[in-house]
């Protein structure tokens, strides 16, 4: 297990200095599923919802959350992101799944911006379809792949 490296030798919180790692082509890919009625998969399948297209809204604020991960998440470095792809795939009759592949060439990982477009993903799905499925979830939020940097290649098996 590795250390805890936005803390100081006294514990308080920093942003890691990235400064001296050297520029390489880095990548992530993370996963996340939305668990919601039969009848509300059918409706956004269909396209029948008041809102607009579901998947499609979903897809947009995932990659715009993904750009904004640095304003989110407080000791994250801002990235100049070089791609943020969101694909979905109706895993069951009441499963969305979501994922999203982010790559940029920078000092430090991508996975936090991966993470952040399915959690938004996920969340908007949620928000567009909670007046007619209060009982969906949102679940299983996690990094599948990354490569790049001094950590090396990692993919869950």
């Amino acid at each position: 297990m590795g250390e805890l490296t936005h803390f100081d030798e006294e514990g308080a919180a920093r942003m890691v200095d990235v400064g001296s790692k050297p520029v390489s082509d880095r990548m992530a890919r993370a996963s996340g599923r939305v668990r919601l009625q039969k009848a509300t998969l059918e409706r956004i399948k269909s396209g029948d919802h008041k809102k607009g297209d579901v998947l499609q809204v979903a897809r947009l604020a995932g990659i715009m959350a993904a750009k904004q991960t640095s304003q989110l998440i407080p000791l994250c470095h801002p990235l100049g992101l070089d791609s943020v792809t969101i694909d979905f795939d109706v895993c069951k009759e009441d499963v969305i799944g979501i994922e999203c592949s982010a790559a940029v060439n920078a000092r430090t990982g991508v996975e936090m911006e991966a993470l952040t477009a399915v959690s938004v993903a996920a969340l908007t799905i949620y928000d567009m379809c909670k007046s007619m499925d209060r009982e969906m979830v949102i679940e299983q939020v996690q990094l599948e792949e990354k490569t790049g940097g001094r950590s090396g290649h990692f993919k869950r098996k």
